[in-house]
């Protein structure tokens, strides 16, 4: 009876099949029991949602100050997004902040970001780095803005605040011509270690710049505007201490980064603070 109950090819598959099932549910117990014991388990594989089984769809972020009606995007579809690991809702976007000593950047990046956001800044040698978080219904986005101090020594912190950003913001003095002719540099060495990020030309202390005489403005200006079609990028005069155009190009890379509606003009005009794009 036994020899033909093994050569029962019928009998044989059920068996098999049986003895499978009782070890998918003996792992199965196996398992659950080393998840509540808060042992690692290693070589784990991945658990298949049922067919009805629907995602939740991430949180949708928009500017600030998005018009009603503008197309949503989520921020899970672009690269060089982050989610922290403490905040699975917070989506980190790096910044990187360039250009020469003493032009002004980390008061436009203290403009942004708030004094008590400042003071919670992290020191490192060669690096400043702040964090902006944004709330838009429900959705936190957070810019993470490393800013490269200028000097000779902060230079070899390039590879490391350039890595992974999704923007980078090359700043000049309006009121110093060779600060302006320092940004190919800048840019040239940013490019090394990234390729893909928004490149955005900056130029500070525009308040100061409107006291000089009108050609010297003009001539600044038109300077400007050649390096800037140079590089691909997008120009802005501003003045972080009357806070000009300061929160509109953190919009502005918002804009870009998720495909908004981009709603302010160009303007040209010598004595004025000038966006060219």
């Amino acid at each position: 009876m036994s020899q033909n109950v093994a050569r029962s090819p019928t009998l044989r598959r059920r068996f098999h099949h049986r003895v499978s099932v009782l070890r998918r549910c003996i792992l199965r117990v196996l398992h659950r029991f080393l998840l509540c014991s808060g042992r690692k388990i290693t070589n784990a594989t991945y658990s298949l949602l049922p067919p009805d089984a629907t995602l939740p769809s991430p949180p949708a972020p928009v500017a600030s100050d998005a018009e009603p009606g503008r197309e949503e995007v989520q921020a899970t579809s672009l690269p060089g997004f982050h989610t922290h690991e403490l905040d699975s809702d917070l989506v980190s976007l790096k910044i990187s902040l360039l250009g020469d000593c003493q032009i002004g950047k980390t008061s436009f990046l203290v403009k942004y970001v708030g004094d008590e956001k400042e003071k919670q800044g992290e020191q490192r040698k060669g690096l400043n780095q702040m964090d902006k978080t944004l709330v838009v219904r429900g959705a936190r986005i957070s810019y993470c803005i490393w800013e490269v101090q200028g000097d000779r020594k902060s230079e070899e912190q390039i590879p490391m605040a350039c890595t992974d950003s999704v923007a980078i913001l090359i700043m000049f003095d309006l009121t110093s011509r060779c600060t302006l002719n320092s940004v190919l540099g800048w840019y040239k060495e940013a490019r090394k270690w990234n390729q893909t990020a928004i490149p955005v030309l900056i130029g500070t202390k525009f308040d100061d710049f409107i006291q000089l005489p009108i050609d010297l403005q003009w001539t600044i200006a038109s300077q400007a505007r050649t390096y800037a079609k140079a590089l691909n990028a997008t120009l802005f005069f501003s003045s972080a201490t009357y806070n000009i155009n300061v929160n509109k190009i953190f919009k502005f890379i918002t804009a870009k980064l998720f495909d908004l509606p981009w709603t302010v003009e160009r303007n040209l005009t010598v004595g004025e603070p000038i966006i060219d794009f």
